[in-house]
């Protein structure tokens, strides 16, 4: 049954399970036959590994045994642990540049200050979750109104509500960062107008977010306060006002070709499993690759699912100063967590477990892969505006949605997302791509997963694979619509980072 598992690097001393293998089945290759059963996507031991000693996948360490592990023995959280670890983060070794090839084009929206959309929608963003109902009504009321719905090159009214904005620290940390997400949204190229609308005794003041200049370069803008109007329904009757002189100016902006160079990536992962770093996340990384050499740009994140693995993005520092900001965020996060009481192996997640990842330093090596090899050129914390292209680095929780957030403030037009367990979810105004890692729940959920990777393991090469990534990337940025597009997602997913107390 040589095809039922696989080894990643000839320095590992385990294997991946292609299939469920039963106790007792004999392998090519291991000394004995299974000592136990082992799920598909789980590790089984190539040798016997002592305790105390390292494990190996992709040639890196994923922790070290915590019992005696015998030959064709399942790896897994009963035997495996984290362990101490140490790291060489080689500043900037590996800062090879990838050899640039011809560009291609897309259809987008080009906008004032030079961006292209992959979208056109306008927002209704509130600054406080207390106007959060009253954007929503204003958002429902504007896709029934009949002038509204006539208007050309319009892809619909977003309402960007949180569950913030209010019961916070006006300085500080936590306020900065929900400062810059909500400037970023108003700012993302997706948008053709926004429609700021607070409460109006809120912490994150109106004033404050619209500051001394205009919000948006195209002046597309406008911000009311529902006590300054006069109550809900006047916000509402007011609102739609607003709402169709705006559309009047973001419905004459047509999709006209741009070049790949335009388009900013978000790159996540969720639902994560045994498959994800071997063939949807290395298969997205060579897309990344593929359209950073076309002079794109794309964005890595989650810094607590890259922990462990930080040194691989090191080693491609473009510089000293921006392998440092990497580490100088691990540490933060070092810091964050433990002063919360927690820990930065708290990842994998249940369900990752249950799809054979054990440690964070396996899970990591496995989302590091979605970044392809291109040397990493900027490190961003979360919702900052991106400005060197290429291959980047944006701070941000694991928590997909709240990354993901973040990305789209920081400029994101769409979002790329590898799922194994099969994670359901939209981000608008970005479209988000799902690529599934294994077949069986490609087959399971074909209505939410917009390609297979899992084929791969079936003979598809990763450069192919890649390739297909990206043609989907274009498709997509032209006006194709995702499935999850299809299925009306995005209108519950904007997550800020909530950072501080709430009082």
């Amino acid at each position: 049954m040589a095809d039922a598992i696989i080894r990643l690097h000839a320095a590992d001393n385990l294997v991946i399970a292609l299939a469920d293998l039963p106790g007792g089945t004999i392998l090519a290759g291991l000394p004995v036959a299974l000592p136990g059963p082992v799920p598909r996507g789980h590790k089984l031991a190539t040798r016997a590994i002592a305790r105390g000693e390292t494990v190996l996948r992709y040639g890196q360490s994923i922790g070290q045994a915590t019992e005696d592990i015998p030959a064709g023995g399942h790896i897994h959280s009963h035997n495996l642990g984290m362990g101490p670890h140490s790291t060489d983060y080689a500043m900037g070794t590996q800062a090879t540049p990838l050899p640039p090839l011809p560009g291609r084009t897309f259809l987008g929206y080009h906008r004032a200050d030079g961006q292209v959309g992959t979208r056109n929608y306008i927002g209704i963003l509130t600054s406080v979750n207390c106007s959060g109902s009253v954007a929503r009504f204003i958002a429902e009321a504007a896709e029934k109104d009949p002038a509204l719905s006539a208007m050309p090159n319009i892809d619909g009214f977003v309402p960007i509500v949180h569950n913030t904005g209010c019961g916070m620290s006006g300085v500080h940390e936590g306020y900065d960062t929900l400062m810059r997400t909500l400037k970023g949204y108003a700012r993302n190229a997706n948008f053709g107008g926004i429609l700021l609308v607070g409460l109006g005794c809120e912490v994150m003041q109106v004033p404050d977010l619209v500051g001394q200049g205009r919000l948006r370069p195209d002046g597309n803008f406008r911000y009311m306060t529902i006590q300054g109007t006069g109550g809900t329904r006047a916000t509402i009757q007011k609102g739609l006002e607003v709402l169709r002189e705006m559309a009047e100016v973001a419905s004459k902006v047509a999709r006209a070709s741009a070049p790949v160079s335009k388009l900013i990536i978000g790159l996540q992962c969720g639902g994560s499993d045994g498959y994800s770093g071997i063939t949807a996340n290395p298969a997205l990384g060579h897309a990344s690759d593929l359209l950073v050499r076309m002079g794109g740009t794309t964005i890595l994140s989650e810094t607590p699912e890259i922990y462990g693995a930080e040194h691989l993005l090191t080693r491609r520092a473009v510089s000293a100063e921006v392998g440092e900001k990497l580490i100088e965020r691990i540490g933060w996060w070092e810091n964050y967590t433990a002063i919360n009481g927690g820990e930065m192996d708290n990842n994998p997640s249940p369900g990752n477990k249950r799809g054979g990842l054990t440690t964070i330093l396996e899970k990591s090596l496995g989302a590091v892969a979605k970044g392809g090899t291109a040397p990493l050129s900027g490190v961003y914390k979360f919702a900052e505006p991106i400005t060197s292209p290429g291959f980047v680095y944006m701070d941000s929780p694991g928590y997909d949605p709240c990354s993901v957030t973040g990305q789209i403030a920081s400029g994101a037009t769409m979002i790329v997302f590898t799922t194994g367990r099969g994670s359901v979810s939209g981000y608008k105004p970005s479209p988000c791509i799902k690529l599934a890692t294994n077949s069986e729940m490609y087959n399971r959920m074909a209505e939410d997963m917009d390609i297979n990777c899992g084929d791969i393991i079936d003979g598809v090469s990763i450069e192919a694979k890649g390739a297909e990534i990206l043609d989907k990337i274009i498709a997509v940025a032209s006006g194709e619509r995702t499935l999850s597009e299809e299925l009306g997602f995005g209108g519950a997913e904007f997550v800020p980072w909530q950072i501080g107390a709430v009082m």
